[in-house]
């Protein structure tokens, strides 16, 4: 696989077309911290780290509204891919959706959303953008 955060955000934007209650997916250290991101901004309801003998899983419960079952997740997109990375300084953050949505970045001090860069005063690559 040449791109495994891209399989990650794959397979959550298919099971929540599919309206799926829980997703699971091979782990590696990057998908568990953008996992908890997710998580602590609202995006997704839990969580769960399974080890096996040869490859973790990441477990995650799906959020949708209760009464029209739409997804907490409208779009997830990647913006930093191996074939072209994207690197950002302090003043060039983006916003995503003017605000309401989250830009994903993996910096200096782990893997933090685009505000937290902004109050750290740390650049870094932009991984996905989540909204």
């Amino acid at each position: 696989m040449t791109d495994p955060i891209a399989d990650y955000l794959t397979r959550i934007r298919n099971a929540m077309k599919a309206k799926h209650k829980i997703v699971e997916i091979p782990d590696s250290n990057i998908k568990k911290e953008i996992t908890k991101v997710l998580f602590n901004k609202g995006y997704i309801l839990s969580y769960k780290f399974e080890d096996s003998d040869v490859q973790g899983i990441i477990k995650i419960a799906l959020k949708y509204h209760p009464i029209t079952k739409v997804p907490a997740i409208k779009g997830l997109d990647r913006a930093s891919r191996p074939g072209l990375r994207k690197y950002v300084g302090i003043d060039s953050i983006p916003r995503v959706l003017n605000g309401l949505g989250v830009a994903i970045l993996s910096t200096s001090r782990g893997v933090i959303t685009d505000k937290e860069a902004k109050e750290l005063r740390v650049g870094g690559e932009v991984l996905c953008y989540v909204y």
